[in-house]
């Protein structure tokens, strides 16, 4: 009754309020919040002999419930596609952004409360054989509280990054300007891409064949530029900005130039008969890399380089290597970067620290219980 409660609960809350907007509560409203959360938990462990639902709430008549109705919103929360953040639910019902679909949080608070109820009741009574339920539920409780409550202050921006002067303002979710106390310098973007492909496409549908002739690759230029003249065009090195991957290639008697373009060139194919030619893809990126300058406020003045899946961190900044200007491709004269700050993530990780710790000691226990019988 207490789980369906606060499902109708939260479903009323839902549409009269619309979500939990998780950003009212950023620092310092976050950790006023906690400490009012443990302060509330101790009177109520306190007063559980006078107050028959404290008692109640931390027996295991309770707590099954409980967790049946959280395994249940989970389940729903992993079978339904989820929107970004920063973007609204998808649905009327707002179950498409259950971390902050209301009946979801009161359900997960609930297990919460009846979490660190248990917790303090069996702390009244500590045994060393206890050790390990005292480290799971301690560190579930932090990995919850903390984890949701530190939500609000975590950041997520975009920085785009010239050559030239040092950038320190990025963009948020919903494009509002954000100052930070770090700045970043481009000093070189770099791309290193596959090699050129050979592919026969329909000329009438665009469409590329799967099955690929014998084409002979009698020369490549890895940077050219074309040349024309009044019958015919060719290629030649052209180390320069805009330079485009040139190849003469012969299939049968047919013999040409194909190209991939650039933002400065077009690109060149080689026609073949009326339905078929053959053409050059654009390359694809196999990595792309930064060099970058970076100054913060505390003095630290950094080169470093920063490639896809590699960030750099500096003064609790994570730096992604996020997108560049496909347009230009190799030749793109900015850098697109993912900040990302979580403040609360490191206690987050002592929770979850715990909970593993907590299974070692399971596991030893129960080993040396067997061994004694």
């Amino acid at each position: 009754m207490i789980g369906i409660g606060l499902v109708l609960t939260g479903l009323m809350l839902q549409f009269s309020m619309g979500p939990v907007d998780w950003k009212l509560l950023a620092w310092p409203a976050n950790i006023i919040l906690l400490c009012l959360f443990i302060a509330f938990f101790v009177i109520a462990h306190a007063l559980r002999e006078k107050v028959y639902l404290f008692k109640y709430l931390s027996t295991v008549k309770t707590a099954i419930p409980a967790l049946v109705f959280v395994v249940l919103l989970t389940i729903l929360m992993g079978l339904t596609r989820q929107v970004a953040d920063g973007y609204p639910p998808s649905d009327a019902f707002g179950i498409s952004k259950m971390l902050s679909w209301w009946p979801f949080v009161l359900v997960y608070l609930w297990m919460t409360f009846i979490l660190a109820l248990t917790l303090l009741r069996r702390f009244m009574q500590p045994h060393l054989s206890d050790m390990p339920f005292y480290l799971n539920h301690l560190g579930l409780l932090i990995v919850i509280l903390c984890g949701t409550l530190g939500s609000a202050d975590m950041q997520r921006l975009k920085m785009t990054i010239g050559m030239g002067d040092p950038e320190w303002r990025a963009l948020d979710a919903n494009g509002n300007v954000i100052e930070l106390p770090i700045a970043i310098q481009l000093e070189e973007f770099r791309i290193d891409e596959y090699p050129p492909r050979v592919v026969i496409a329909n000329t009438n549908t665009g469409v590329i064949e799967k099955t690929m002739p014998q084409v002979k690759i009698l020369k490549t230029i890895d940077k050219a530029a074309p040349v024309s003249d009044a019958d015919s065009t060719w290629y030649v090195q052209w180390p320069s900005n805009g330079a485009t991957t040139a190849m003469l290639v012969q299939m049968g008697k047919k013999r040409g130039w194909l190209s991939s373009g650039s933002y400065l060139f077009p690109t060149q194919m080689l026609t073949i008969n009326d339905t078929f030619s053959l053409a050059m893809p654009e390359r694809e990126p196999r990595a792309f890399v930064s060099k970058v300058h970076i100054y913060t406020k505390t003095g630290k003045n950094i080169r470093t380089t920063i490639e896809v899946n590699k960030p750099f961190e500096v003064d609790g900044w994570k730096i992604y290597q996020l997108d560049y200007d496909r347009r230009k491709g190799r030749w793109s004269d900015i850098s697109v970067l993912e900040l990302v700050t979580d403040p609360w993530l490191p206690i987050v990780y002592v929770g979850i620290g715990m909970m593993l710790l907590g299974a070692v000691c399971m596991f030893l226990i129960r080993r040396k219980e067997r061994r004694s019988l």
